[in-house]
C-alpha cells in the first residue's frame, strides 16, 4: 500500500521485514497481558489442544477481526484507497494457493507451539522465533498468496476494500493447518507441560 500511495521503495523484502518486526514488538508488548493472540487460527489451534478456554474464543476472535478492520480503516484514512487496501489475493491457482497458505500456517503454528508451550525451550525468545517465522513466510509466499496465515489479517482489508477474491482460502487453510500443527506438536512431545495458554507460555486455566 505504501508503494502504491507514495512510489516508495519498500519492496517485497521490506514488507516481510515489517511483518516480522511488528510481530516481535507486539508479542513483547502485550504477550504478558493477553498471550498476544493476534490470529484467530492460532487461538483455535491452542483451543484444539486444550490450551485455551473455549469460553474466550469468541471474544478473542471478535477482537482480532475488529482490530484488523480498524487498522485497515486507519490505512484508508492515511494512504487512501490504494493497493487494494492490502487485500490478500492469490496470484496462483486456487488449489495451489490453498496448499501454500496451509503449509505456511502449519509452519507458523508449529513454531508457536514449540516456543510458547514447551518448557524445554529457552525462555525469552518466543517473540523472535515467531517474528522470524512470519517474516520468512512473508518473504517466500507474499508474492503468491499474500502469505496471510491469519484470517483476521485478510478480513480487515477485504471488508474495507471490498476485495473478496478467493477470500475463503484465508480462513480454511490457516485454521485447519493451525489445528493440525498444534495436535502434531502435542503428539510429538513426550511429556506435556501444565496448561500454557498464550504466546508467552504464561500458565492459565484451559477448557
Amino acid at each position: 500500500m505504501v508503494d502504491a500511495a507514495t512510489d516508495g521503495a519498500i519492496g517485497h523484502a521490506g514488507v516481510a521485514l515489517a511483518f516480522a518486526f511488528v510481530i516481535v514488538a507486539m508479542i513483547y508488548s502485550v504477550g504478558h497481558l493477553s498471550g498476544a493472540h493476534l490470529n484467530p487460527a492460532v487461538t483455535l489451534g491452542f483451543w484444539s489442544v486444550k490450551r485455551f478456554p473455549a469460553g474466550e474464543i469468541l471474544p478473542y476472535v471478535v477482537a482480532q477481526c475488529v482490530g484488523a478492520t480498524l487498522a485497515s480503516l486507519a490505512l484508508l484514512a492515511i494512504l487512501g484507497d490504494v493497493g487494494s487496501m492490502g487485500a490478500t489475493v492469490p496470484s496462483i491457482s486456487t488449489s495451489r494457493a490453498v496448499g501454500l497458505e496451509w503449509l505456511l500456517s502449519f509452519a507458523l503454528m508449529f513454531v508457536i507451539m514449540a516456543v510458547a508451550t514447551d518448557e524445554r525451550v529457552t525462555s525469552g525468545f518466543a517473540a523472535i522465533a515467531v517474528g522470524l517465522t512470519v517474516g520468512f513466510c512473508a518473504m517466500m509466499g507474499g508474492p503468491l498468496t499474500g502469505a496471510s496465515m491469519n484470517p483476521a489479517r485478510s478480513l480487515g482489508p477485504a471488508l474495507v476494500g471490498q476485495v473478496w477474491t478467493a477470500h475463503w482460502i484465508y480462513w480454511v487453510a490457516p485454521i485447519t493447518a493451525a489445528v493440525i500443527a498444534a495436535r502434531l506438536y502435542d503428539w510429538l512431545r513426550p511429556v506435556r507441560p501444565h496448561g500454557d495458554s498464550g504466546i508467552t507460555g504464561v500458565e492459565g486455566p484451559v477448557s
